[in-house]
């Protein structure tokens, strides 16, 4: 466990592996649980045991948190009664002997299976074009639901081969309509079609459901307070990323992996997403247009030195580390949005001007799916609105 740590203080990532009584937890800065702005180090029982298999289901919780807290979607509900070790053991039913020929050792070993749909993934010709995308989807999007898998198999004591029941045991680990759910789901079909594993016909059905909740809407800034927050950062190369990231809604690491050409004096102001990003090129419009003279942005088009002097070069970091970079940016400023923030509060705006779904998903570099899921709420009233004001017209003019 200390090389674990070792490896995730390397990263940059302030959480750690502990062990208390023989069962794993994590220590490290977390939100307050009196809802002060103080971020006191502080632990999480997982209830997991001191073992090898134990180690690799907290690293993937360890993840999990990482990832709510970047995001400011950290909520301590789900960590305050956590069954017992003996309890989730024993929830785990045995999976009967399949007649399938990829084998599971007695203690849970599916290493050789998930090392050759890791080789196929990388295979992909779709991402051999996007390496270090694919690098950061495979580290942040399938492995720690591919370790959650093994650790369930290890507990689930008399399994033979893999099998759809196996699968199903492990999305119900996750909430329901959570985003971590949603995403196992992804990755569990993944692997399902590499194994050619016929799964229950409403899989997506209850691997679905995430959202960016109504209540997390709420707590988006306005576009006044955006523009108020950037006095509170001193470094003028921070104020210009915090102006890139509000303007044109990009994701952490994308303000480090753009063409800003356009920026410059009589261009269109339209930013070039560059392929080594991790959904790849897209274009992205400013919103609001005028934000590029007030936060300053025409100066990056002269290069982007201007900018942080954060390591972009994808053979010594990652886009998850260059990313968590900016978070931790936030962080230590005591800004009290995320960058995900000023992501979703461009989002809104598109939304609130009629700019077509089909347009703002292509910009946030995702797709219409995942962009009406995750902005189901605003996008429906969006719509409704253009109904009732369509039905009152007709109404005026009879």
């Amino acid at each position: 466990m200390r090389q674990e740590n070792q490896r995730l203080a390397a990263s940059g990532t302030s959480l750690r592996l502990e062990i208390r009584q023989q069962r794993l937890g994590l220590r490290g800065p977390l939100p307050c649980q009196q809802g002060t702005a103080a971020r006191p180090v502080q632990r999480i029982s997982l209830g997991l045991p001191a073992t090898s298999a134990g180690v690799a289901a907290a690293l993937e919780q360890l993840e999990r948190v990482r990832q709510a807290l970047e995001q400011g979607s950290f909520s301590w509900e789900p960590w305050r009664r956590r069954p017992s070790t003996k309890t989730a053991q024993t929830s785990v039913p045995k999976v009967p002997p399949p007649s399938m020929p990829e084998t599971i050792s007695e203690a849970g070993d599916l290493r050789p299976l998930l090392a050759g749909f890791e080789a196929a993934f990388f295979a992909d010709p779709r991402r051999r074009r996007r390496p270090a995308g694919s690098r950061s989807t495979w580290s942040g999007a399938y492995r720690p639901y591919l370790r959650r898998l093994e650790a369930v198999a290890a507990g689930a004591r008399g399994a033979t081969a893999m099998e759809a029941t196996l699968l199903e045991r492990v999305l119900e680990t996750y909430p329901l309509a959570s985003r971590s759910r949603q995403q196992c789901g992804i990755a569990l079909g993944a692997l399902a079609r590499h194994l050619e594993l016929p799964l229950p016909s409403d899989w997506s059905e209850r691997s679905g459901g995430y959202g960016l909740h109504v209540a997390r809407f709420r707590g988006l800034p306005s576009d006044a307070r955006i523009q108020e927050l950037v006095a509170a950062i001193p470094n003028p190369r921070w104020r210009l990323a915090y102006g890139l990231m509000a303007t044109y809604g990009l994701r952490n690491h994308e303000v480090f992996f753009c063409d800003l050409s356009a920026l410059a004096s009589g261009g269109d102001r339209v930013l070039r997403v560059l392929p080594t990003s991790k959904t790849g090129e897209h274009q992205v419009w400013p919103f609001q247009p005028d934000w590029v003279e007030r936060f300053g942005l025409e100066s990056l088009a002269e290069g982007d030195g201007r900018l942080p002097q954060v390591c972009t070069d994808l053979r010594r970091t990652t886009l998850q580390q260059v990313g968590r970079r900016v978070a931790e940016q936030f962080r230590r400023y005591g800004l009290p949005i995320t960058p995900y923030d000023l992501r979703h509060a461009w989002a809104v705006r598109t939304i609130h001007i009629g700019l077509p779904d089909t347009v703002a998903a292509r910009m946030m570099g995702h797709s219409v799916a995942i962009h009406t899921r995750t902005y189901h709420h605003w996008i429906t009233r969006r719509d409704q609105q253009q109904a009732v004001d369509t039905a009152l017209a007709r109404l005026r003019a009879s």
